[in-house]
């Protein structure tokens, strides 16, 4: 059925378009001038010497590992409760991902976990920002540094988020993210790598374009020059087709951020009335800028028929994220049962900047029934 009121809508206007027909016009569609610009534009925004745009996160997440030197036989903490695409990342270097429980408050890694999952087989360390809302970056930070660990920090979700001021992305080694529909600002798909060192980033970039200077950098140069491949890159470049669209939307990105956090407050006060479910609990150490607004059902209720119930309704949700350490994919032995919980009880409701608090009084009221019916 149609949902009366979607999980998501991205916001898009005619300046979207606008800055689409000017790249379509000029007959560069591929890698080029928009690129730059949405890297220069999103550096800017950050305050980082170096952003490099992706095609999504996840490649995002491969690259920033490969420039680290990850490869077989390595093994890389992963927050356990994430979108696979974190641990895919590890093991497309060959190298082990060893899932980290979670926090129940946040759903962000508990650093208090990490010091007992490091071996002398450990490499990295990749702390998720779950939601828009960054991790304990001070407490991971400091384990990292007195074990000799670069910290890539999955900021998949927190573009415009910060931890104690800083951007998230800002704080580790490495700085990922997404630009998937579902996100505060999209490019339909995309992401970016951000560091302040410039052997990564030179790395990185190249990695990025098959191992090889980008086919922009070579039309931009004086001289003829015939590509060397220096080392097994991948296709992992941004069009500017997908930058266009991003140079528009980072433009009104606090917009979007201070409208999601108005409909996040109004959730708050609409679930103080609806017994057996939790609002998301926010840090007073960030700033949440809500991917996604994921609630907590109680114990007794089962979220997954709570969730078809609710499409019958007409209103959709969605479980939170995973639990990464009981998918087969990883075959992992890893205990982490704060992200099992979360997993099981996790509820994602509508957010999106076009969203009205009249249709949230409406999905509301269809949860409330709907819980009641599962009681």
């Amino acid at each position: 059925m149609t949902h009366r009121i979607p999980l998501l809508r991205p916001y898009f206007d005619s300046e979207e378009l606008k800055e689409i027909k000017k790249v379509l016009s000029s007959g560069w569609v591929s890698q080029g001038p928009e690129v730059k610009e949405f890297e220069t534009r999103a550096a800017e925004y950050l305050g980082v010497r170096h952003a490099i745009a992706v095609i999504n996160c996840t490649s995002a997440l491969h690259l920033s590992l490969l420039a680290m030197g990850i490869q077989k036989d390595d093994e890389v903490l992963v927050a356990d409760f994430t979108f696979p695409a974190t641990g895919h990342a590890v093991l497309y270097c060959g190298a082990t991902p060893v899932f980290v429980d979670v926090d129940m408050k946040t759903y962000n890694l508990d650093p208090a976990l990490i010091e007992e999952k490091i071996t002398e087989k450990t490499k990295a360390i990749i702390p998720v920002h779950t939601f828009g809302q960054p991790a304990s970056m001070d407490e991971i930070m400091h384990t990292a540094q007195e074990n000799g660990l670069p910290v890539i920090e999955d900021a998949a979700c927190a573009f415009g988020a910060t931890y104690k001021g800083t951007y998230a992305g800002m704080i580790g080694d490495i700085g990922c993210f997404s630009f998937h529909a579902r996100k505060g600002m999209t490019t339909g798909e995309g992401g970016m790598v951000v560091t302040n060192d410039s052997r990564l980033a030179d790395k990185i970039r190249m990695l990025s374009v098959f191992g090889m200077v980008s086919a922009w950098d070579r039309e931009e140069s004086s001289e003829f020059v015939i590509p060397e491949f220096i080392e097994l890159g991948y296709n992992y470049k941004l069009s500017d087709i997908n930058a266009a669209v991003g140079v528009v939307q980072l433009r009104r990105l606090n917009k979007i951020i201070e409208r999601k956090q108005q409909l996040a407050q109004y959730w708050n006060e609409i679930l103080e009335s609806i017994d057996w479910i939790e609002a998301p609990y926010v840090s007073e150490e960030v700033t949440h800028i809500y991917q996604s607004y994921v609630a907590l059902v109680d114990r007794r209720i089962n979220r997954n028929k709570l969730i078809t119930i609710l499409k019958e309704k007409g209103v959709q949700a969605q479980i939170g994220t995973y639990a990464s350490h009981i998918q087969p994919v990883y075959n992992s032995r890893d205990s982490c049962p704060h992200s099992l919980e979360v997993f099981e009880r996790s509820l994602a409701l509508p957010m999106y900047y076009a969203l009205k608090e009249e249709e949230i009084d409406t999905a509301a009221s269809c949860l409330k029934a709907s819980i009641e019916e599962l009681k």
